[in-house]
């Protein structure tokens, strides 16, 4: 039997609000000037198309393992995004009630509480925390509204959801003449820092895999993840490196 992942896409190829331009991004750079507004899948065109779905898995007699929440685009910017969760979440329960729901995001959006809500109404809130610090954040996740890396975990930490999972892309190399390396002090400590205030069910550590925007960038070997991921560990809390 063969096992699935179907990812939700809220957002529709022409992006309404953007808020990072990552240097890693296999969908490549983010130019905000192409993008428009009003352009969010309609609530009811989401939830067609998941039910439609997960009755062809049923159909054809396909395992699935995630409900995912991700695509081209921060899910939660959607302003319907709380209901959307609640529908998944029916369909999920009727057609596919042991499968998990998951949501990917760069947590940019826990200071709206509709979200934090939703989030904590899912099985797995994937949140992205690639930095420990401010210098870091700003060359691999390039931020284009104003945020901060203190104010992204201060908000991870504020919203208090119980089982958030953290997803952390490890890389180094040079962009724009300047060499970074998110491996290496103080980076890495303040990161784990982090971590212990956070205090998530997992962590996620991973490196890049595809064709990345930005040249110069180079890919962690399993061990120096698995090094990293150890010394999650060490705090007390799962890790697991990809």
């Amino acid at each position: 039997m063969k096992r699935g992942l179907f990812p939700i896409p809220l957002v529709s190829p022409q992006k309404t609000e953007i808020h990072y331009d990552c240097i890693y991004c296999e969908c490549g750079w983010t130019n905000p000037k192409s993008y428009t507004m009003g352009t969010y899948h309609d609530r009811r065109e989401v939830k067609t198309a998941l039910e439609e779905t997960l009755i062809r898995f049923i159909n054809d007699k396909s395992g699935l393992d995630n409900i995912t929440f991700g695509g081209n685009g921060e899910p939660t910017l959607h302003p319907l995004f709380s209901e959307i969760v609640d529908d998944a979440i029916i369909l999920r329960d009727k057609y596919f009630p042991k499968v998990k729901i998951s949501v990917l995001s760069n947590a940019t959006n826990l200071q709206n509480i509709s979200v934090i809500k939703a989030l904590k109404k899912v099985d797995s809130p994937i949140l992205k925390l690639d930095a420990g610090t401010e210098p870091i954040f700003q060359i691999i996740n390039k931020p284009l509204i104003d945020i901060t890396q203190n104010e992204i975990v201060n908000n991870i930490i504020n919203a208090r959801i119980e089982n958030v999972i953290i997803q952390s892309m490890f890389l180094k190399g040079e962009y724009k003449g300047i060499a970074f390396d998110n491996t290496i002090e103080p980076n890495l400590s303040r990161w784990l820092g982090q971590l212990q205030q956070i205090k998530p069910k997992s962590v996620m550590i991973y490196s890049i895999a595809r064709e990345t925007p930005a040249h110069g960038l180079l890919k962690l070997t399993k061990q120096e993840l698995e090094t990293i991921a150890q010394g999650v560990r060490d705090l007390g809390i799962k890790a697991e490196a990809f």
